[in-house]
């Protein structure tokens, strides 16, 4: 079993990032907080991090008993967050998602009532959106035993550390990176979800489709 944990700690520490994607919510951040002073940025940054992580950290622990109430399977949660990674994938490589993001942040950043971006729309939905809190609900009903959820819940906090320091260095990052290669690299981790989607979707249809016990007699 030791020698499967790294594995899962990768597994989730690669799924969380791409769906949260620090690299793509820099850029959004840093034209949402354009008028705002570096102190007011940077503490916005860090309160949209920690509801974030509030957010997922609730339906990490409660998703399952959620799911439960509403007389939901996991492998039914399996396929249709599969799905629902694999769109973001899909938006991913052909630059929907950050289009969409985008479009949002310039409705947001029209209205002049709106100063304090930290809860909406940066810690939901584009932190602890729809794609994330699938993916920490998926990656908990993977992890078996204790030090399984532990790499989970530390590749989870990795991923919102990089987050923040993505947040709080926007302004700089963007002129540092530059479009092209933001663009790359969306490309990449996009190509990579959709992977990571096809296996959620091929786990959850083989647990929905197995047989118990293939010498029982049906009845």
């Amino acid at each position: 079993m030791s020698a499967m944990m790294p594995e899962l700690f990768i597994s989730a520490f690669i799924t969380l990032f791409v769906v949260i994607d620090p690299p793509g919510c820099a850029p959004i951040y840093a034209g949402l907080t354009k008028n705002a002073s570096n102190a007011q940025a940077r503490n916005m940054a860090l309160r949209a991090t920690a509801i974030a992580a509030v957010i997922l950290l609730i339906f990490a622990f409660f998703g399952e008993d959620l799911l439960g109430a509403l007389h939901i399977e996991l492998d039914s949660f399996r396929i249709a967050g599969g799905l629902m990674l694999f769109w973001i994938a899909f938006e991913m490589v052909f630059e929907k998602r950050t289009q969409r993001r985008t479009e949002r942040a310039d409705k947001i950043s029209a209205d002049p009532e709106i100063e304090d971006v930290s809860v909406f729309p940066m810690a939901m939905p584009m932190l602890a959106g729809p794609g994330a809190i699938a993916a920490i609900m998926l990656l908990m009903n993977e992890a078996e035993t204790p030090s399984e959820t532990l790499e989970v819940f530390l590749a989870l906090g990795l991923v919102l550390l990089i987050t923040a320091v993505a947040l709080v260095a926007a302004r700089p990052l963007i002129r540092l990176l530059g479009d092209k290669v933001e663009a790359v690299i969306t490309r990449l981790l996009g190509v990579l979800l959709s992977a990571l989607a096809a296996q959620y979707v091929i786990d959850g249809l083989r647990g929905a489709f197995a047989v118990a016990d293939p010498a029982a007699p049906l009845v």
